[in-house]
């Protein structure tokens, strides 16, 4: 078949060759004959490639500035909760009264802690180690989205009936599976930059000046430990990540598959909310990977931090699980707001 274009220019050469002369050369083509075959659909179909391919970047782009605000906003809060794990406590308990009027000491919680922060370091203070963090993020979003443009998954039709309670469960687990790998790769390769962001931040702890940039962290580090030691601390995580992944996504298919009836006139909205509650209680279960793993990037890297008396120097990160364990504080810094201290209250006076 012909195409249009070729039936317009043979047009226009018989024309040149009748008589046009130069002004019928040089006459532009009608909108017409420029179009691809098809019309409007086929523009659509010519551009179509093109446009998905500029809206997926425009997509990732927007995930990472939003990841970035994201990080850069929550920054203070993590560095708190880093110098809580740790083991920091420069500011001294307060005598309060829980919900049965018993009298208990309260640790400082973020607010007090964070005041604190900003009367040695400044408001500024409240950012140290942003921008490894930044760059840990960042690495962070473009390569789940890289991986999964390497490894797309099929899409699968949605599944809620307990009829079809096989097809649905395979299709749980082929998600999970699949953002298991996501989340493993990104862990991996964003890793380096969150240990050096974790030392960066816990130098408030013994004012050290060790670890002052990205770059020179990364030639301090080889230098002294390898390239072991950009990666201290990563099993921890890696499984604190998979355990809360298919914790998650199961426990949501088998509350939403048995105990919502489809029948139910809002069955649809408590599936909905079922995972995003499921990952709530499955974070604090996961939580003393979490603490293990921030507390293996900083152990006995030269830092006060990461030396006796807040922990002594770990052969693996068994031993430290084992020594918090021993100690009941597989959970310390799970909370910021109201905090008990681990002592009785009648230990200290009361004015």
């Amino acid at each position: 078949m012909v195409p249009p274009s070729a039936v317009a220019h043979g047009a226009c050469g018989r024309r040149m060759r009748s008589g046009g002369g130069a002004m019928a050369a040089e006459a532009p083509l009608p909108p017409a004959a420029r179009a691809p075959p098809g019309g409007a659909a086929g523009r659509e179909a010519a551009a179509a490639p093109g446009g998905r391919a500029a809206r997926a970047e425009g997509t990732e782009g927007l995930f990472v500035v939003l990841g970035a605000g994201l990080t850069a906003a929550s920054h203070p809060l993590l560095y708190v909760k880093l110098l809580i794990q740790v083991g920091h406590e420069p500011l001294p308990p307060t005598v309060g009264r829980n919900v049965l009027g018993r009298r208990v000491l309260y640790l400082p919680g973020f607010f007090t802690y964070a005041r604190h922060i900003v009367e040695v370091d400044g408001k500024r203070g409240l950012f140290r180690g942003l921008t490894p963090r930044l760059i840990s993020s960042t690495l962070s979003t473009i390569t789940r989205g890289s991986v999964k443009k390497a490894f797309p998954l099929e899409d699968m039709e949605h599944v809620s009936n307990k009829d079809d309670v096989k097809t649905s469960l395979r299709k749980v687990v082929k998600e999970t599976s699949h953002e298991m790998m996501m989340q493993c790769v990104s862990r991996l390769v964003s890793h380096p930059l969150h240990v050096i962001s974790m030392r960066c931040m816990v130098q408030f702890v013994g004012r050290e000046v060790k670890y002052s940039g990205v770059f020179s962290a990364i030639g301090r580090i080889f230098k002294e430990e390898g390239i072991l030691g950009f990666f201290v601390g990563l099993v921890p995580h890696v499984l604190g990540d998979v355990i809360f992944l298919w914790c998650c996504n199961l426990l949501a298919h088998f509350i939403n598959t048995y105990a919502v009836d489809d029948n139910f006139s809002q069955a649809s909205v408590i599936r909905s909310y079922t995972k995003f509650v499921m990952g709530i209680a499955v974070s604090m279960l996961t939580y003393p990977f979490l603490l293990v793993g921030d507390l293996m990037a900083v152990n006995n890297c030269g830092l006060r931090a990461g030396l006796p008396p807040y922990a002594p120097a770990f052969a693996s990160w068994i031993h430290c699980w084992r020594y918090l364990s021993a100690q009941g504080q597989l959970f310390r810094g799970s909370s910021l707001l109201f905090r008990r201290a681990p002592v009785p209250a009648s230990c200290f006076p009361i004015d």
